[in-house]
């Protein structure tokens, strides 16, 4: 296996890896954990090194889970208190646990090598060179084999959980009554994410293991209306965000795991104002439009009060709209344009008239009235 194809394979199945366990975080609106449990595995990592003093011991997973698993529960009971938010109570649980693992790195651990570009950036430029031998057989990069697990586990759970996970996402009421657990199912969706989490820890370090984590899922939401559709579109988004990220590295000689997060931004950011049904730029087109069609009727109306009366051949004029309605001279061509073209209004040799339609609109729209304040 060459190097380069080594880092595509590590950098793809890490980013599905953290899709699959994002899209549930995303649909339960709690993306912020991610963040809290990819801060506070540290010290469940530093205790296991204690004991194992191998840092690509197993027991360094499982440690990574329990803390994982410790914190969502401090969260939980924090939060639910009522004395502070949920928010406040993800910043101090995350805050609390990551400063105790900085320090027992800083007083038990501080011989092994553990430096900023390893914590915030990860090594995936470095994976094929820490391989995986058996037996004195090569098998390829060690990452590429435990991150592979871990996606093929978090697979596992989303295809035979499914519906639990689906119906604690959707109605947990309903959940109870079908005799399920959503707390259950809440916690196993934690466990995955710390295993997840300190898994890409050496791919993609323990901060943008988070963009990875929540941007594919995110994009996949504005999309997607089913929960299966939402999988799909995750991993779909999450491959594509690794792909362009490992060429743009590979092209500009530039951070890997970096470029991976920027292309998840972008992505969202894409799919964010250019998604027909609700994106940014499809909602102001549809607020113009519905701006344009309001001003249309209060233009037909305001013919309508003017027509067949002497003062018509003067306030049915473009540019009088301007200073009864106080519309811009442009706003004034927009609104005259649309009825024009809706057929409720014609300009005459620059005197308005309403049309048959147009008329029966305002005729309409008079005796409805102005709308009533809802109480």
């Amino acid at each position: 296996m060459s190097p380069d194809f080594a880092i595509v394979a590590v950098a793809v199945v890490t980013a599905l890896a953290a899709a699959l366990p994002g899209a549930v975080l995303v649909l339960r609106r709690l993306a912020l954990v991610s963040d809290a449990i990819s801060h506070a595995i540290l010290p469940g990592i530093v205790l296991a090194f204690f004991l194992t003093r191998d840092l690509n011991s197993p027991w360094l997973l499982l440690a990574a889970a329990a803390t994982g698993l410790l914190t969502v529960v401090l969260i939980e009971t924090v939060s639910r208190s009522g004395l502070v938010g949920e928010d406040a109570a993800i910043g101090l649980v995350f805050s609390a646990l990551f400063s105790l693992g900085v320090i027992l790195v800083s007083k038990g651990a501080a011989g092994v090598h553990l430096d900023t570009d390893a914590v915030l950036l990860g090594q995936l430029a470095l994976v094929p060179f820490d391989e995986l031998v058996v037996g004195g057989v090569n098998l390829g990069p060690r990452a590429l084999w435990s991150m592979g697990i871990i996606l093929l586990a978090n697979g596992a759970v989303v295809v035979f959980a499914y519906k639990e996970l689906k119906l604690a996402i959707v109605d947990s009421g309903q959940a109870k009554l079908l005799g399920l657990s959503p707390t259950l199912v809440h916690y196993v969706a934690m466990a995955l994410v710390s295993v997840t989490a300190v898994g890409a820890f050496q791919a993609v370090g323990s901060i943008l293991v988070v963009a990875l984590m929540v941007a594919p899922p995110a994009t996949a939401y504005l999309v997607a209306r089913r929960f299966s559709s939402m999988l799909l579109a995750s991993a779909g988004f999450a491959v594509t965000a690794a792909l362009a990220g490992v060429a743009v590295a590979f092209a500009f000689d530039v951070s890997i795991a970096g470029a991976m997060a920027t292309a998840a931004g972008v992505q969202f950011v894409g799919v964010f104002l250019l998604t027909p049904r609700g994106g940014l730029l499809a909602q102001m087109r549809r607020r113009q439009r519905q701006r344009l069609e309001f001003a249309a009727r209060m233009l037909v109306v305001h013919l309508a009060h003017h027509e067949g009366r002497p003062e018509a051949e003067v306030e049915n004029r473009p540019e009088a709209l301007h200073r009864h309605l106080k519309w811009s001279s442009h706003f004034v061509q927009r609104v005259v344009r649309h009825a024009s073209v809706h057929g409720l209004a014609r300009n005459a040799e620059g005197l308005l008239e309403l049309t048959e339609a147009g008329r029966h609109l305002a005729h309409q729209l008079i005796a409805e009235g102005p709308p009533r304040p809802r109480r």
